[in-house]
């Protein structure tokens, strides 16, 4: 069953990936991608696969060592968990970015490969995005001090 949910997660988060990427001026795009359930699927089989071996995960993640950590993603249930784990928080860090950049009129042939890179490296897209954010807010404000600061509307 572990093996037919961790195919099954993926499945759950390609859609969004795919309307943020290819679709980001769709009319349902923005109305689908502004909702924090998109993370649904994957928080569900989440839950699923970690109920049976809760007890093991909080032993490891609320003492961590490098050993046990190398247990516990070196069997299918760890590995399923943290590969669901890795899709469900790039999924949620790619929603912010791209309302983010809607907000903010970053163009969207920009941030669809950044879109990729979080899929694919998530910290290091972030970065790049973080880093792409900062040029954009200094190319278009003449007050430095906003560059940082959420959008407020």
């Amino acid at each position: 069953m572990v093996a037919q949910l961790f195919s099954l997660s993926s499945l759950f988060v390609m859609p969004f990936w795919f309307l943020m990427v290819v679709l980001p001026f769709w009319k349902w795009t923005q109305r689908i991608i502004q909702s924090p359930w998109i993370i649904l699927g994957p928080a569900l089989i989440y839950a699923i696969v970690l109920l049976p071996i809760f007890a093991t995960v909080w032993a490891d993640v609320s003492n961590p060592t490098l050993p046990g950590v190398i247990e516990l993603i070196g069997n299918e249930s760890g590995a399923t968990l943290s590969w669901v784990h890795f899709l469900a928080f790039d999924l949620f860090v790619a929603r912010w970015i791209y309302l983010d950049s809607r907000e903010r009129n970053i163009f969207a042939l920009i941030i669809s490969p950044i879109l990729v890179s979080v899929l694919m490296v998530g910290p290091v897209g972030f970065l790049i995005y973080m880093v792409v954010r900062t040029i954009h807010g200094l190319v278009r404000s003449p007050n430095l001090t906003t560059i940082a600061q959420p959008v407020t509307k």
